[in-house]
């Protein structure tokens, strides 16, 4: 589908439900050893005065490692939602749900730091991040 606007055509892009907000812990869906994550600011997200920022599936967030080597502790990594357990409405009029909210971490070039993720991956996901889709065995 596309909308006519101004001189160009835009392309639409659905809105997911913003439902993981800033000190949430989520499960690590990669290889890199962390378990647990918490996400501790979701960059380029503006909302209104005084209410938390939040974040989605396909939505980049900085993360703290809260369980797992102690290398990977107490240092910050971005991180890409993969997953989340409120349904996303697609434009097909399917809801899809999944049953954790899960990331993977990313070093700052872009590049994922495990090999391998567990589980599925949202479709939403795999579009806006292509190293992603790459390493996912189950995009759904």
């Amino acid at each position: 589908m596309a909308k006519q606007a101004g001189k160009g055509v835009q392309e639409f892009r659905p809105r997911v439900t913003k439902v993981l907000p800033m000190g949430a812990n989520i499960v690590c869906a990669d290889n890199s050893g962390a378990k647990i994550l918490e996400i501790i600011n979701v960059p380029r997200h503006h909302t209104r005065h005084r209410m938390y920022a939040s974040a989605s599936v396909g939505d980049f967030c900085n993360v703290v490692v809260k369980k797992g080597p102690a290398e990977l502790r107490k240092q910050v990594y971005g991180a890409v939602i993969i997953r989340q357990k409120y349904a996303i409405r697609r434009l097909n009029g399917v809801r899809v749900c999944f049953e954790d909210n899960a990331a993977v971490l990313i070093t700052p070039e872009g590049e994922t730091k495990g090999t391998d993720i567990k589980g599925p991956v949202a479709a939403e996901a795999t579009e806006k991040w292509p190293r992603v889709a790459n390493l996912a065995s189950m995009v759904v």
